[in-house]
């Protein structure tokens, strides 16, 4: 088992692929069309990203806000990582709706910095700088 992609529903399916293209890399790999509708892949390494336009039907909750919506049920956030939180936003400049941050997390990770905005359709998405696995990963977190 391999993880595949998030299927993200657009209310600009071309609002959206350009932001995910311009600000993080991500290319155009298949567009499926349905007839009245399409669907567009897109790809980045190994990760993909499936757009589909939004149905009329009214969001789940709350909009999400800060680091993402915390009811059950409710992707919280997509997760990027860069080698300059600072960078990033400098070159997204105006087109960063920020909901939190950017925030230092040194106290657990040295050099760790975060910060979340909004993609065109709302959804969260984080940006992070320095985050590193524990040393001792040999464990199993399911059994001890």
């Amino acid at each position: 088992m391999h993880w595949s992609h998030v299927g993200l529903n657009c209310t600009d399916q071309k609002t959206t692929e350009e932001f995910y293209t311009r600000y993080f890399g991500f290319a155009r790999a298949r567009e499926v069309n349905l007839g009245d509708s399409r669907i567009v892949f897109l790809r980045k390494g190994d990760a993909y990203l499936e757009l589909f336009p939004a149905g009329a039907e009214p969001a789940a909750g709350p909009p999400a806000g800060n680091d993402g919506p915390q009811a059950p049920g409710r992707m919280r956030h997509l997760a990027f990582q860069t080698d300059s939180v600072d960078a990033f936003l400098a070159e997204i400049g105006d087109a960063a709706d920020i909901t939190l941050g950017p925030l230092d997390f040194d106290d657990f990770i040295c050099g760790w910095r975060t910060v979340w905005l909004r993609d065109p359709d709302g959804v969260i998405v984080e940006v992070s700088q320095g985050f590193q696995d524990e040393a001792d990963t040999t464990k199993d977190v399911t059994h001890g």
